[in-house]
């Protein structure tokens, strides 16, 4: 517990940098536990060091200390899966088109067959997919039909035991024509049993939606969690398109309680968290700082 003095000293210090303090302060990672230990990152971080040197840029992934990483896309595995596993990380999760769910006639993409036959062949456990193109997703009816075909998609999944997940931005949580968000009806209409989903708090906050609070509501339902923070002072917003640059902090930075956030996750019964920093001007510089903060944290 924080005593009276560190209570009234941070109180002075105003509140975004009061969050980053009690997030250094408050309860969190001790050494056997297997967020530490088992620490993701998001590929989507590294994605132009990745085009241009794969290896080089997995190794300083290791070295900063994370053990294993989610791919951008599961036909990506043959080539990188081993790549990963011969600098010592793990792959256990990728993301794939969101357009092809419920739609195996998709042009251009692969169909969710063959996503699932990649998956299996290098022995990943979820698949993910993480977004909803403008045009389909203005409407609640447009919710519920991605709904609907999310459901069907996840027991084929299950079929191969690969756990289909939602990875959301913030335009789910903007109201609707009649009240409800997007978000709402996912909550409401995923099958329980089969679809689940990988939060992600950045966006979470972003649109307006108290990350530990949303943990707290879909309770067993998170399987995976992505770690990034909010710079202080920005606004809901809804449009993934028109977010600030530095919008995007390192874990630590931000105003997000990253503490509570996996002490909840813990509680609830997410298998991994993922660190993702969507922007930054020297993402290996901040990948490795977001890893030391995690592995910094003390219990009070």
């Amino acid at each position: 517990m924080l005593n009276r003095r560190t209570v009234l000293s941070t109180a002075a210090l105003g509140t975004a940098a009061a969050l980053a303090l009690r997030n250094r302060l408050a309860f969190a990672l001790p050494e056997n536990d297997p967020y530490r230990s088992n620490l993701g990152l998001q590929l989507y971080t590294v994605r132009n060091e990745m085009a241009v040197a794969p290896s080089a840029t997995l190794a300083a992934i290791k070295a900063a200390g994370y053990a294993q990483v989610e791919m951008m896309d599961v036909m990506d595995a043959d080539v990188l899966v081993p790549l990963a596993h011969e600098h010592g990380l793990n792959v256990t999760s990728s993301f794939i088109a969101w357009n092809l769910i419920g739609q195996e006639n998709a042009e251009n993409i692969p169909t969710l067959a063959m996503m699932m036959d990649k998956a299996t062949k290098h022995g990943l456990k979820h698949l993910v997919f993480g977004y909803i193109g403008r045009g389909s997703r203005e409407t609640a009816d447009q919710y519920k039909a991605m709904s609907d075909r999310a459901n069907v998609a996840a027991e084929k999944c299950l079929t191969a035991n690969l756990q289909l997940c939602y990875h959301n931005h913030s335009f789910e949580f903007q109201p609707l024509t009649g009240g409800q968000t997007g978000f709402d009806i996912f909550i409401e209409r995923f099958d329980a049993k089969l679809m689940k989903f990988e939060l992600d708090v950045f966006w979470a906050a972003l649109g307006g939606w108290d990350p530990v609070q949303t943990l707290q509501r879909l309770d067993q339902r998170v399987t995976q969690v992505h770690l990034k923070d909010l710079k202080a002072g920005v606004e809901t917003n809804f449009d993934e398109g028109k977010v600030p640059v530095d919008a995007f902090q390192e874990v630590g930075d931000g105003v997000i309680d990253i503490a509570a956030v996996i002490q909840k996750s813990r509680e609830i019964g997410v298998e991994q968290c993922h660190v993702e920093q969507d922007q930054s001007p020297s993402p290996l510089k901040s990948i490795e700082q977001s890893a030391a903060y995690l592995a910094g944290l003390k219990v009070s």
